[in-house]
C-alpha cells in the first residue's frame, strides 16, 4: 500500500510539473514589450502571417526553448556530479567546470570568432580540464568531498578573474565575450537554439541511461566493485556526460549558477533520491526554473532585463530554505 502511494504521489508531481512547465511556456509566449493572446500566436504560426508573432518567433521563442534546455542540461549536469564525487555539495558552476567553460568560450570570441559554432565543442575542452584539475590538485593518496570543493572553489575564482580581464580587454562587448561571461539570455537566435540543442538534448538522453549507474555509484566503492561494477570507468563517463552538459550549456548562455546545486535537493526532498525519478524529474524541474528567472528578468524591471542568474540566486535561496523548513525536516540526518 505504502509502494503504491508514492507511485500516485511521483506521478502527480510529474503531472503538475509538467502543466506548471507548459503554463510557463505559455505565459513567456505572450508577456513582454508585444503582448498577444494565445489564439493569436497558434493563428499566426499555423494559419496566416502575422508579423507580431512573426516578431515573437525570432525574438522571444528562442530563448524560451534555449532556457528549457538550458535548465534541463544544467540540472541533470549536477545531479550526474554529485554522483560522482559523492558529494551533495557539487555543482558545475561551483566547481569551476563551468567557469572554465566561460573562460575557453570567452577566448575563442575574442580572438576566433570565426569558429563561433565551435565554441561548443572547444567549451568541452575546458570543462574536461578543469575536471582533471580539480582532482589532481586534490589529490592526495586519495580524494575527500572537502578537498574537492575546496580546490574546486579555489579554481572557480581564478577562471572567474580571468574572465573578468579578458571582458575588460574586450570593452565589455555584451554582443560576444561579455554576454557569455554574465550569461545573457537575450538576442539568442535559432542558430544558438540549434547549438544548445545538439548538445544539451543528446547529452540529456545519454544521462537518462545513466540512472543504474548513478545509483550504483552512490554506494561505497567496496561494495559497488562486489556487485561487478567498473567504478572508475562509470565514474568517468558519467563525469564526462555531466561536463558536455556543463561546458555546452554555458557556451551558449553563460555561467549559471546554483540551479545545479539547488535543483538535485528539491528533488531529493519531493520524492527521494532514486536516480531513476532524480534525473527526469530535475529535467523538468530545471526547465521551470530557468524559464521562470528569464521570464521575471524580462518582467520585473521592464524595460530593462535582469539577468536570469540573479533572479535565480536571489529566489531560489529563500525557496530551497523555506522548502528545507516545510518539507525537508529530516533531509540530510
Amino acid at each position: 500500500m505504502e509502494n503504491k502511494n508514492k507511485k500516485i504521489k511521483t506521478l502527480l508531481t510529474f503531472i503538475i510539473a509538467l502543466v506548471l512547465l507548459f503554463v510557463l511556456i505559455i505565459y513567456s509566449m505572450k508577456t513582454g514589450s508585444l503582448e498577444i493572446t494565445f489564439r493569436q500566436i497558434l493563428r499566426g504560426l499555423f494559419v496566416e502571417y502575422d508579423q507580431d508573432v512573426a516578431t515573437i518567433y525570432d525574438l522571444r521563442f528562442p530563448r524560451i526553448v534555449i532556457s528549457v534546455i538550458a535548465g534541463a542540461a544544467l540540472a541533470v549536469s549536477g545531479v550526474l556530479l554529485q554522483a560522482v564525487m559523492k558529494n551533495p555539495l557539487t555543482d558545475p558552476g561551483i566547481i569551476g567546470i563551468s567557469s572554465a567553460a566561460s573562460l575557453t568560450a570567452s577566448i575563442i570570441a575574442m580572438v576566433y570568432p570565426k569558429l563561433y559554432f565551435s565554441i561548443p565543442a572547444l567549451s568541452i575542452l575546458g570543462g574536461l580540464l578543469a575536471y582533471f584539475l580539480i582532482y589532481s590538485l586534490a589529490w592526495d593518496g586519495g580524494t575527500n568531498p572537502v578537498r574537492l570543493i575546496l580546490v574546486g572553489v579555489a579554481l572557480n575564482m581564478t577562471f572567474i578573474g580571468i574572465g573578468e580581464v579578458i571582458s575588460s580587454m574586450n570593452g565589455g562587448d555584451l554582443t560576444k565575450v561579455q554576454s557569455i561571461i554574465e550569461g545573457n539570455v537575450a538576442q539568442k537566435t535559432w542558430s544558438d537554439v540549434k547549438l544548445i540543442a545538439i548538445y544539451g538534448v543528446l547529452g540529456i538522453i545519454a544521462a537518462l541511461f545513466t540512472i543504474r549507474t548513478c545509483n550504483l555509484l552512490s554506494l561505497e566503492d567496496k561494495t559497488a566493485k562486489s556487485l561487478g561494477v567498473n567504478v572508475n570507468r562509470d565514474r568517468f563517463i558519467v563525469a564526462f556526460i555531466a561536463i558536455i552538459l556543463a561546458s555546452a550549456t554555458t557556451a551558449v548562455v553563460g555561467v549559471i549558477g546554483f540551479l545545479g546545486l539547488i535543483v538535485p535537493h528539491i528533488v531529493r526532498i519531493l520524492l527521494g533520491s532514486n536516480h531513476k525519478t532524480l534525473i527526469p524529474f530535475s529535467i523538468i524541474l530545471g526547465s521551470i526554473l530557468f524559464l521562470l528567472s528569464d521570464t521575471m528578468g524580462r518582467v520585473i524591471a521592464y524595460p530593462y532585463e535582469v539577468r536570469p542568474a540573479i533572479i535565480m540566486t536571489i529566489l531560489g535561496g529563500p525557496f530551497f530554505i523555506l522548502l528545507l523548513k516545510i518539507g525537508g525536516k529530516n533531509y540530510g540526518n
